[in-house]
């Protein structure tokens, strides 16, 4: 996400964020239309096409029901769309959702249980490393692993 387009486009951002990386095991991003019916069975009417103008940043001022359902619909705090850090924790968390999707990184982290923090930290270290020699971000996860 890119926070210097403005406030006007932080909610189609956020919710295209949403869109793209809340995606189930197997199976294509869910559409607008989809995610339409589900907010609208739970109570909350809600058109595709109104979620796709909000993506879009073509529209910009749902109502706190609407946020509450798209929020409720995408398993989210309705202040992800609020508060910038609860967006930043809960995207932290969906980027570990979706390198936890790749069998190769499930194969890795599972193959670490049982192993000790020394073990762990030293594992950690090599990972750091490999991802330094190939020109890959240098953040380290939230728990400091």
């Amino acid at each position: 996400m890119n926070s210097t387009d403005g406030p006007e486009n932080a909610l189609a951002e956020k919710l295209d964020h949403l869109f793209t990386n809340v995606v189930p095991a197997g199976r294509l991003p869910y559409s607008s239309e989809e995610v339409a019916r589900a907010i609208t069975a739970d109570g909350t009417p809600i058109s595709g096409s109104y979620i796709w103008l909000l993506r879009k940043g073509q529209r910009d001022n749902p109502t706190l029901r609407h946020l509450e359902g798209l929020a409720k619909f995408f398993g989210v705090p309705p202040a992800y769309f609020f508060d910038d850090q609860v967006t930043a924790a809960v995207d932290t968390d969906l980027e570990l959702l979706t390198a936890l999707r790749d069998a190769q990184v499930q194969k890795v982290a599972l193959r670490t249980a049982g192993l000790s923090v020394k073990s762990l930290k030293s594992i950690a270290e090599v990972i750091e490393r490999v991802r330094e020699l190939e020109g890959l971000s240098e953040e380290q996860p939230p728990n400091g692993v």
